[in-house]
């Protein structure tokens, strides 16, 4: 570890984690390496590790540096996307005839991964309400490997006591892995709370500007980082040198704007609880948030998502979505730009008629970084 990853201030490790100057040029950025192969010196000679992208490339490796730190975890690998990552992750730690611990809330697309493409390959998973550490424990069977965990989840920003369920983890000798997507590092590290292995789309609040696709994975473990960077090479979804660079940018940016994702989500949401269109809200920010204060003891603010019900149903909740005129009508979040969408026609559509499904009248938010004051009237014009 270089002295520059010595420091334990996440707004310094942002900036400087893997960002070592470049040794040729002094470029205090590290450079796009958009290359392929590299030449060795006699065979198997390779210099500094490299002998083919797939494999190691020295954009992603200055990324990989970064996420490691940043999470406190001993490996950081990233690939193309988040869902790249958790392939990767059942097929590395994975085998048919064993079983996954899933939350009844979590990313439609993670869902579908368990329900239609693992699970024809012999692994089994079942549903528990990962907030209750006690309906956790009861989910675990002698062939259970893993216990998957969103907190803050996606859509209903549920909160998962990390160290509760690391504890049930342990004691039952599978592993705990954290979906921290919602929080991102700078909210919320749960390796320090227990957890084994974590999960980003790079997409989101990493990357931060919704304009690159990728994913990560960090371990807590060394010998399981090298297990997943195994695989990551054998199967090859990995990030590309420019996407890699991007998400690098991207991170020495995320204190600040986390900051105000969540300082206008706090006003977003004092607005939302008082509008008599709106029948619940669901922000872990909120005192009467059944999850506040685990929320406000694991994590440092609440970020910038905000999930609200609207009176009228389903059709009402799509209007709402129709109506806005900031923030954009989209999947995805993290970016600086406000988005808002209907999860159960969009990004949780593959999870209708599971236990997963969403209520119709949600309606999910990013708020981005705009003018809280511009924000507040765009959505109280939408709800009419």
């Amino acid at each position: 570890m270089s002295d520059q990853h010595s420091f334990h201030s996440l707004e310094t490790l942002a900036i400087h984690a893997g960002n070592t100057a470049d040794p040729l040029t002094g470029a205090v950025v590290p450079p796009i390496y958009q290359v392929s192969t590299y030449k060795q010196d006699g065979v198997g000679g390779l210099r500094g590790g490299y002998e083919y992208s797939r494999s190691a490339n020295p954009t992603r490796t200055a990324l990989e540096e970064n996420l490691a730190a940043l999470e406190g975890g001993r490996r950081g690998l990233a690939f193309a996307s988040g869902l790249a990552a958790e392939d990767c992750l059942l097929r590395a730690l994975l085998e048919p005839g064993d079983h996954v611990v899933i939350p009844n809330d979590a990313y439609g697309g993670t869902f579908r991964l368990f329900a239609k493409v693992v699970s024809r390959w012999g692994v089994s998973w079942s549903v528990a309400d990962t907030s209750d550490a006690a309906a956790v424990r009861a989910a675990v069977t002698e062939k259970t490997k893993l216990i998957w965990v969103e907190t803050p989840s996606n859509p209903l920003l549920g909160i998962t006591d990390i160290a509760a369920v690391a504890e049930v983890a342990r004691s039952s000798n599978v592993k705990l892995v954290v979906d921290n997507t919602f929080a991102s590092p700078y909210l919320q590290q749960p390796i320090s709370l227990g957890a084994d292995i974590v999960v980003h789309s790079l997409t989101k609040y990493m990357g931060g500007h919704s304009d690159v696709v990728g994913g990560a994975l960090i371990a807590a473990d060394a010998s399981v980082g090298e297990e997943l960077a195994y695989h990551q090479n054998a199967m090859g979804a990995v990030a590309g040198p420019f996407d890699a660079w991007l998400v690098l940018r991207g991170i020495k940016t995320l204190p600040v704007r986390m900051d105000r994702h969540s300082e206008n989500a706090g006003r977003v949401v004092e607005m939302l609880t008082r509008h008599p269109k709106v029948t619940e809200v669901l922000y872990p920010g909120l005192p009467e948030h059944p999850g506040h204060e685990i929320a406000a003891k694991q994590m440092k603010a609440f970020g910038g998502m905000v999930s609200f019900r609207v009176q009228g149903g389903e059709e009402a909740a799509v209007e709402v979505c129709n109506r806005t005129k900031l923030f954009t009508l989209g999947e995805s979040l993290g970016g600086v730009e406000s988005l808002i969408e209907h999860p159960g026609r969009m990004t949780h559509a593959s999870v209708a008629g599971s236990a997963l499904e969403v209520p119709a009248d949600l309606v999910r938010a990013l708020v981005g970084i705009e003018s809280a004051d511009d924000l507040i009237a765009d959505l109280q014009q939408a709800l009419g």
